[in-house]
């Protein structure tokens, strides 16, 4: 926090708020760790925000860390889900400079102190209902949540879940194919045509049979009849 004087009044360490509407009506800076006095400016004093830096105009109010505790604040509340369990950690916020409303709220899984943890967008009409420490909602888990700021590890498992997504994708359409190509295979054995079959050839069809050949039985005769004219029978039948 730095006044137009330019001044550094320190560190700002909490929001000054109107849980109800959320609205941001100011915060809180530790002007020094050496002193136990607070910082408290109204959100009309802001003249300019520039990276991690706030320009502010005028002095601010001066109170003490007891009177800090009771100003009404939904920073470093518990989230929880439907079933009452917790979520996370209100870490942050996003709002609107000119008028105050919180257009968001972010979310830790852990510790919001922890650096390079992850951050989760939580919309105000996600939130059922809120208290001192406690804020309900109407969700189920963090994944429900669009996600602002990924940690190593939550980048990490992110990455890895759609890697596996993908390879389950290519593994179900490699199924998908090969059922689609067994079911088109002619396996039926009507479908096939009676022309696919060719009956074989006996290779010996179409031999004469020497045995019953006519010119065979004559010859047969003919050299029978000279080695045993002599002894043939004129009343023989058969020849």
């Amino acid at each position: 926090m730095r006044c137009n004087k330019g001044i550094d009044h320190g560190l700002g360490i909490s929001a000054w708020m109107h849980p109800p509407v959320h609205r941001l009506l100011g915060w809180v800076s530790k002007p020094s760790a050496l002193k136990m006095s607070r910082n408290v400016w109204r959100l009309n004093q802001i003249r300019a925000i520039v990276d991690k830096e706030v320009f502010v105009k005028g002095d601010p109010a001066i109170t003490d860390p007891v009177m800090i505790d009771r100003f009404p604040t939904l920073l470093d509340a518990y989230l929880l889900n439907l079933k009452g369990e917790k979520l996370g950690i209100i870490a942050d916020l996003f709002f609107d400079s000119k008028t105050g409303n919180i257009l968001h709220y972010l979310v830790s899984r852990s510790d919001p102190r922890i650096p390079g943890s992850s951050r989760w967008c939580l919309m105000v009409d996600r939130i059922v209902d809120q208290e001192p420490g406690i804020i309900s909602s109407n969700l189920t888990s963090l994944d429900d949540l669009p996600i602002l700021k990924s940690s190593v590890r939550q980048e990490f498992m992110r990455k890895s879940r759609i890697f596996r997504d993908q390879i389950q994708k290519i593994s179900d359409n490699a199924t998908d194919k090969l059922e689609g190509w067994l079911e088109e295979l002619p396996f039926d054995e009507s479908t096939e045509s009676k022309d696919d079959f060719i009956e074989e050839e006996d290779p010996l069809n179409g031999w004469p049979d020497k045995t019953s050949s006519p010119n065979y039985d004559n010859s047969a005769r003919r050299r029978y009849k000279r080695r045993n004219s002599d002894n043939l029978d004129n009343n023989d039948l058969w020849f």
